[in-house]
């Protein structure tokens, strides 16, 4: 195969995961390096765990990412149709190719015959594996005779097609990733290849698509290493060229310690209270929460994982908390884990049609979809150089699939969070009116305004409702004011000094470089430090002591709203 051409081949039974977004992505960035193309396939072949909308979902999801098909469901191309649903006259081809080999064979066995089968294992202490220990002596067209076989095919006895793994061959397997590795066919069962329904399972429809879509290059999940055996076979079996593979490392849980403080750690503690309670029923809620809560007191301490180790002196709760807590803290990035720390895990929202539950995407957690690609890339790739911040095309220039890294990679709440500041600094003033503008921020002020407001705060901003939340001021005049902020800056005279300059402010010209001479004259010809000026009037402008430049707000929100701001404060102060 000499044009490159990858897939990314997800199943619609939910929203699209982080991790699934970085396997489009690095598929997408391939590519493109390439100059070959990107399919998007939709493996709907599971239809028991099929949800309604989720293959909408994960169309749109792409289109926000700008990780665009070339051929997809949706917007076709020369090998459709790209779902499975549709492929079945082309893999009931190749079923009836495969059973004439020595690859495959029928199987008659019941799910009810085989959970009898695995309990009598268990009973002895042995693990049940259909494979060339058992499959003679199960119901299949191995141990059966021909006459059998036919006889339970006229009966339309349900069956399923299975492979027939080669005894004790090594297979040396090749990942672009992780190098070399070699498994004996012993370690590896009889997968089943087609369904009783007449489907096929992922393993023989995938195997099918890929060849007949031309796919050069298949980059997984490492969760399918697994499986590189029993697909390397089956490729052999059909006698095709197999793609080359590439195995992603997980993305991994973040380091708790970067998540809880002293604001939220009741409400972290209550979500691992909850779970665990569910788990383990004999233990009372308020009994776990306090030993959860200790230890998540300690969690900044260097000492925080030794803590969890086995300690003969534990009782039976705390040995069962340490246990969780282990688990809980390491592995693979899932749902759960934002749902408890606060942040998403999808790129977009998801209702679930069975229950309504709607789980956070990071689009409608007011990130940037470039900031949230820009962050998935390097969630196990490292550019040239170290780079951090790089366009979709800077990214695909560079991108090299033997750059990837095999270890796992760490996901930060943080990390994220920085990206996003960093394209919102990179976005000019009109663009994030318009993301404003398209949110659901009320904003009740003319674009120029908005505008002014926008290029004094986004300095600080990391999401662009920011820009409204710590700039609220602009928009509405204080009904409060800081305690701290009111001991420090206003005293027995500032009343009368502020009631003089709001009279000196109905005759001045309200633009900023004006009022700061204003400001700086008014308090020379009283003879006062400009701080006993611009901190009260800071404060009866925003209600703290923070924001931009007193000028700046003055300009803004304008001079009648200013003197009132001005009187109220005095009037409060009184």
């Amino acid at each position: 195969m000499e044009k490159v051409r990858v897939r990314f081949a997800p199943s619609p039974t939910g929203p699209l995961h982080l991790g699934g977004v970085r396997t489009a992505l690095y598929d997408y960035l391939f590519a493109k390096n390439q100059g070959g193309e990107f399919v998007l396939r939709i493996e709907d072949t599971d239809t028991a765990r099929y949800v309604e909308g989720a293959e909408e979902y994960i169309e749109e999801a792409l289109e926000w990412c700008g990780i665009i098909p070339d051929e997809s469901p949706k917007k076709g191309g020369k090998f459709a149709p790209y779902r499975q649903s549709e492929r079945r006259d082309i893999y009931n081809r190749y079923t009836e190719q495969i059973l004439k080999t020595d690859y495959a064979y029928i199987a008659f066995d019941t799910a009810e015959e085989l959970d009898v089968i695995r309990a009598e294992y268990e009973a002895k202490g042995d693990v049940f594996s259909y494979d060339n220990k058992t499959r003679n002596r199960l119901r299949n067209s191995l141990s059966l005779s021909e006459e059998e076989v036919q006889k339970l095919l006229d009966e339309k006895t349900p069956y399923v097609v299975r492979f027939k793994m080669p005894i004790d061959r090594t297979l040396n397997l090749v990942d672009i990733i992780r190098g070399n590795s070699s498994v004996n066919t012993n370690t590896l069962d009889d997968k089943v290849l087609v369904k009783n329904d007449g489907m096929p399972t992922y393993h023989f429809a995938n195997i099918i698509d890929d060849h007949e879509m031309e796919i050069s290059h298949v980059i997984r999940g490492e969760e399918w290493l697994p499986s590189l055996g029993l697909h390397t076979l089956l490729y052999e079996a059909m006698a095709w060229e197999a793609p080359q593979f590439a195995h992603l490392s997980l993305i991994l849980k973040p380091d708790v310690s970067t998540l809880i403080n002293k604001d939220n750690i009741d409400s972290i503690t209550k979500s691992f209270t909850d779970e665990f309670v569910t788990k383990n029923s004999q233990f009372s809620f308020d009994e776990s929460a306090a030993i959860i809560k200790k230890f998540f007191s300690e969690v900044k301490s260097p000492r925080f994982k030794s803590m969890l180790g086995e300690n003969d002196k534990d009782d039976e709760i705390t040995a069962s908390v340490k246990q969780f807590l282990k688990k809980g803290l390491s592995g693979k990035l899932s749902k759960r884990d934002g749902d408890k720390f606060g942040f998403p895990v999808f790129p977009l929202d998801f209702k679930d049609p069975a229950t309504g539950n709607i789980s956070k995407g990071y689009r409608e957690n007011g990130y940037l979809p470039e900031a949230f690609i820009n962050m998935s890339a390097l969630l196990g790739w490292s550019p040239a150089d170290d780079k951090e911040i790089l366009s979709l095309d800077e990214m695909a220039k560079e991108f090299d699939l033997h750059k990837v890294h095999k270890a796992g990679a760490r996901f930060s709440k943080e990390k994220s969070e920085w990206f996003n500041h960093q394209y919102i600094q990179l976005k000019s003033d009109e663009e994030l009116l318009q993301i404003l503008k398209n949110s659901d921020v009320d904003l009740t002020i003319d674009d120029e305004k908005l505008l002014k407001i926008i290029h004094l705060m986004k300095e600080r901003a990391t999401f662009p409702k920011d820009i409204y939340e710590n700039g609220k001021f602009f928009f509405e005049a204080p009904v409060s004011y800081d305690e701290k902020a009111s001991k420090k800056a206003w005293n027995d005279e500032t009343s009368a000094v502020l009631g003089e300059f709001a009279t000196t402010l109905e005759s001045t010209e309200f633009t900023s470089e004006t009022l700061k001479q204003a400001i700086h004259d008014f308090a020379e010809n009283k003879g006062l430090g400009m701080g006993k000026v611009m901190m009260p009037l800071r404060l009866a402008l925003v209600g703290e002591l923070k924001g931009p430049d007193v000028p700046d707000i003055l300009e803004i929100i304008g001079k009648q709203e200013s003197i009132a701001r001005i009187n109220n404060a005095i009037n409060n102060f009184k």
